[in-house]
């Protein structure tokens, strides 16, 4: 299941997003370290070519895929070292596939801000230094215990080593991650790491309501786009309140909703879309009488272990899939037409898995 820690400020909007997310009521109190625990809420990742897939196999149930979103208490410049709450809790997003930046971009003088006064880059410049501290006391804990690996000519130290000591290079000379060159075997390395700093990273622009039809009438916003423009990463412009406020109605009332603020689609669905294309990843889907069910993978990934994200027998006995894109199945109608009109194939071993596949594992085990 993909999952994004939710990092920021105290008070940028986080738990009001968090409860836009999940539905649940998470204390959003109007002070600093309101959010004591790590909160986890799992939502529903919308497709529209599931309920389209439904009615055309006549399934008994749907089942979409899944993200997960872990919100830890708000950082304060210091947290590394101790400072505030959030430091506590900077592990519990160690293991997460992305790190979305929640960062505030709207003046409110009822809503207090930790550091004085509204600056969205100096609050996203704070949280990306915590992150970046965090590693490198992680980093220096571990290097001593590689030495006795690295003597002794143990290739996995060694790798680690050499992987460590960059990106200790980086953080100290306040580097760019685009800047780090890894081998092969050191991006396998980089991947078991989990270090804060090398995670994939969205923007959340929390805006006011009145922002959302336009947001680059936003100087604020305008600011942070302009800076993670630099740096290639996305900023998904949303109103927390607002968010909350859709996540409260229902479909036709929900639409009409986001209409008036010229939303075709939540910020939340954007966020999702951007955390999937973020990863690379894409969808293919299961289907029969019983079930119409969506499968995440990742872009690249070949049909058998393609399989085993259903079972491990099925990747391990894998011998051939079924298999039919969903726009050649929406032309045809139906799977019967489909398969007369030569649409459904047989792929073997080596076939990369496409989004939108529709796919039957023949398996033996």
């Amino acid at each position: 299941m993909l999952s994004i820690g939710i990092v920021g400020l105290p008070n940028v909007g986080k738990s009001t997003l968090f409860n836009a997310i999940t539905k649940s009521q998470v204390l959003a109190a109007n002070y600093p370290f309101a959010t004591i625990d790590p909160n986890v809420g799992v939502v529903q990742v919308k497709d529209e070519r599931l309920e389209v897939l439904s009615k055309i196999y006549k399934s008994g149930k749907i089942i979409p895929t899944a993200i997960e979103f872990i919100d830890i208490a708000g950082l304060v410049k210091g947290a590394a070292s101790g400072e505030g709450l959030g430091n506590q809790f900077l592990s519990h997003i160690r293991q997460v596939d992305a790190i979305a930046h929640v960062i505030r971009c709207f003046d409110d003088t009822n809503i207090t801000h930790v550091e004085g006064k509204i600056d969205p880059i100096r609050d996203l410049e704070i949280i990306e230094l915590e992150l970046r501290l965090a590693d490198l006391e992680s980093i220096d804990k571990r290097l001593p215990r590689l030495e006795k690996l690295v003597k002794t000519k143990v290739k996995e130290g060694m790798i680690e080593q050499s992987v460590l000591l960059k990106v200790k290079h980086m953080i100290e000379n306040d580097g760019l991650v685009s800047d780090l060159v890894f081998d092969d075997e050191e991006l396998k390395m980089v991947k078991l790491m989990n270090l804060l700093c090398l995670k994939p990273n969205l923007y959340i622009a929390n805006l006011a309501e009145s922002d959302l039809v336009d947001p680059t009438k936003n100087a604020y916003f305008n600011q942070l786009k302009s800076k993670a423009h630099g740096v290639g990463i996305d900023v998904i412009p949303i109103s927390a309140q607002v968010e909350y406020e859709i996540s409260n109605l229902d479909g036709d009332d929900q639409l009409f909703f986001m209409e008036s603020y010229g939303l075709k689609e939540s910020g939340l669905d954007t966020v999702i879309k951007k955390g999937y294309e973020l990863l690379g990843l894409k969808t293919y889907f299961t289907c029969g009488p019983m079930e119409t069910r969506a499968w995440t993978f990742k872009e690249g990934t070949k049909a058998p272990q393609a399989a085993g994200i259903i079972h491990t027998d099925f990747e391990r006995g894998f011998i051939k899939a079924e298999t039919l894109s969903y726009k050649d199945l929406v032309e045809s109608g139906t799977p019967q037409l489909a398969k007369e009109r030569g649409k459904v194939r047989l792929e073997g071993k080596e076939y990369i898995v496409q989004d939108g596949d529709i796919m039957l594992f023949r398996f033996n085990v």
